[in-house]
């Protein structure tokens, strides 16, 4: 089964820089976007729904920001839109589709770089997101909950790290947040099961050449139940063609789907 997840900074940009003609190339069982940055229900061009897939979206209240959508070749048995919290739901950051015991999530975390309110909102999110997280290790499922997390975990996961020990997405209390997940919560970053390289990013700062002298961070992750870990098969991250300032991490798991 291969999972693939990208935030698009915008359906409708990713889309035109080619998108949906690499998809198809992909094979994939289940695509995850984040940031569509769309009322999917006012857009007509059916390239948005692309043949042999199911597709559900999550949009934001607000045109032009946020979003999250699904695709899946077959149909779940059961789709949640939201996590119940008004002001977030608000926002069209969670979409979970489920397919008998798995259930794939498309995720996305606030952003708190633009102001200290929003890094607030960002902190506020976090501390409701990790009960309910530990509540899913309680089911009797399997969960593949893929997105941008806006969190590098590790110095590995981010080329500067020690200049941004003190910026939005490397804060000592945000790495703290995913050590818990990582550590006694039991989830896995399923990318690190098998790629413990440096230099493996998935997002590039538009400012200066960040993306040429590939000066990044891992924001982007495909998290798993414990029971997963070893139908991690391999994971990669898609970069010859560049559709977003984000890039595609791409999982492959010993599931049938």
């Amino acid at each position: 089964m291969r999972v693939v997840t990208l935030n698009l900074n915008g359906i409708r940009a990713a889309a035109r820089k080619g998108l949906y003609d690499w998809l198809p190339e992909q094979e994939a069982d289940l695509v995850c976007f984040q940031e569509t940055k769309a009322q999917m229900a006012k857009l007509r061009d059916p390239v948005y729904r692309p043949d042999g897939y199911y597709h559900f979206f999550h949009d934001a209240e607000k045109p032009g920001y946020s979003g999250v959508g699904l695709y899946a070749r077959k149909e779940p048995d059961e789709v949640t839109i939201g996590l119940g919290w008004p002001d977030m739901d608000a926002e069209g950051r969670y979409l979970e589709a489920r397919f008998g015991k798995l259930c794939v999530v498309s995720l996305y975390v606030p952003s708190g770089s633009s102001s200290e309110q929003r890094q607030a909102i960002k902190f506020d999110f976090l501390d409701r997101l990790m009960p309910y997280l530990k509540s899913l290790c309680r089911r009797r499922r399997d969960y593949i909950i893929v997105g941008d997390w806006n969190i590098a975990h590790r110095q590995i996961d981010l080329k500067n790290w020690r200049s941004n020990q003190k910026n939005s997405g490397f804060l000592p209390e945000e790495r703290a947040w995913m050590d818990e997940l990582f550590g006694a919560t039991g989830f896995v970053d399923a990318f690190r099961v098998v790629n413990q390289e440096p230099e493996q990013y998935t997002w590039w700062s538009n400012r200066g050449q960040a993306w040429a002298k590939n000066v990044g961070w891992r924001i982007d992750y495909q998290v798993i139940t414990p029971a997963l870990r070893k139908s991690v098969l391999s994971a990669s991250i898609y970069k010859a063609q560049r559709f977003s300032d984000h890039a595609p991490l791409i999982v492959d798991y010993a599931i049938p789907f």
